[in-house]
């Protein structure tokens, strides 16, 4: 199974020679995958538009009508935000230049050494410098059930909306379809398993995403617990991958469990918002899945910790809980359980149905201060 982390490329050659060279030289590796190689400039943008991938190395002797420097700059305005980078020979050195769409030079000849660092070097500073203006995953998971992980998780996204940043929420407890649930979604709906397995393109959202009355996207679960076998880390990636590129805010319902699925989502996640309780089982879960962050290598500052019912101790010192996570949770939400039943047998967010309602406004404060990073202006809609 290829790793979470694997850049996606597409090489744009028109030498067959060069081409196979490449191929060569990417076979014995897993970090870097080939998606096509396109000899016809003209081709590059409907071509890339489809596969999505994260960087495209441009051949700066590309013959035929369409040549390096416009297929350079046709993918520079258009709307793929992928980096380009740019093969070339000592006799004809081509320098760095992100205005005109050259992130990165690879010059002949090259090893395979050469070929991979350089690529995946440009796509992870293209990511780290366009991340803060761009879009943003965050996951809302939690260690234990009972503790208002989806109800939070969809209100939150329905508070991101209200932002006017354009969001999706991914029904990510793949088993169950916690949001189909609480939705009541027809069972024949759409789910993440409609989408192609192979290419995904932008395209391929229009007749997959279910569209909630509340103004927000929702990519579900599987419509039954068998089917969430059939969805694999590499599937994704690349859903992940497409929607980053399309939404401002990617929301991630969760569930408790730790497995590839789960892990695939928190590495990909910007923030991890962790719903704890004044609850000792909650507590014990959450200090425990803070070790397991740490030994996996998450810096703290990608956890920020959400109190939900932040108003009932349940008979619990309230100083116990950040002398256990040796930190104070960074937001707080209280509980109103007659809104909340109500709002979720309606299948309404309570952050619509009684926005001015204490626990909505602890919401709305939660979706502002974890999208700050946010600042892009809205893109235009499906």
């Amino acid at each position: 199974m290829p790793p979470s982390d694997q850049t996606r490329m597409l090489l744009v050659e028109d030498v067959p020679q060069v081409a196979q060279h490449v191929r060569a030289l990417l076979t014995s590796q897993t970090s870097v995958k080939l998606l096509d190689v396109l000899a016809d400039g003209s081709r590059v943008i409907a071509q890339a538009a489809e596969l999505r991938p994260d960087v495209i190395i441009v051949d700066a002797l590309l013959q035929g009508r369409i040549k390096a420097p416009e297929v350079i700059e046709q993918i520079r305005v258009s709307d793929l935000g992928t980096p380009v980078i740019v093969l070339t020979v000592p006799q004809q050195p081509v320098a760095v230049d992100p205005e005109r769409g050259i992130h990165g030079v690879l010059t002949m000849p090259f090893s395979g050494y050469d070929l991979v660092t350089r690529v995946t070097q440009v796509h992870r500073e293209f990511g780290a410098a366009t991340q803060a203006g761009g879009s943003r995953v965050l996951s809302v998971f939690a260690p234990k059930g009972g503790v208002g992980k989806t109800t939070i998780a969809l209100n939150l996204a329905c508070a991101i909306g209200q932002l006017d940043l354009r969001t999706v929420l991914i029904d990510g407890s793949l088993q169950f379809g916690d949001l189909r649930a609480l939705l009541k979604v027809p069972a024949d709906a759409p789910s993440i398993l409609d989408l192609p397995t192979d290419r995904i393109a932008e395209s391929d959202l229009h007749d997959v995403l279910w569209r909630d009355p509340s103004g927000i996207d929702i990519l579900l679960a599987p419509p039954r617990v068998e089917m969430a076998e059939m969805v694999t880390v590499r599937d994704l990636d690349k859903i992940l991958s497409l929607l980053r590129r399309v939404y401002q805010a990617v929301i991630i319902d969760m569930s408790p469990a730790l497995n590839d699925v789960n892990l695939a989502f928190l590495d990909a996640s910007d923030t991890i918002l962790e719903i704890v309780t004044y609850d000792v089982t909650t507590i014990h879960n959450t200090i425990a899945m803070a070790d397991t962050f740490r030994a996996i290598g998450y810096p703290a500052t990608k956890v920020r910790y959400l109190l939900n019912r932040a108003d009932w101790a349940g008979g619990l010192n309230p100083d116990d809980l950040p002398r256990a996570l040796g930190r104070t949770p960074e937001h707080h939400v209280v509980s109103d359980g007659r809104l909340v039943v109500q709002s979720n047998n309606d299948g309404v967010p309570f952050v619509l149905a009684n926005p001015a309602a204490p626990i909505s406004q602890d919401v709305m404060q939660v979706a502002t201060e974890v999208m700050a990073a946010v600042r892009q202006p809205v893109g235009s809609g499906l």
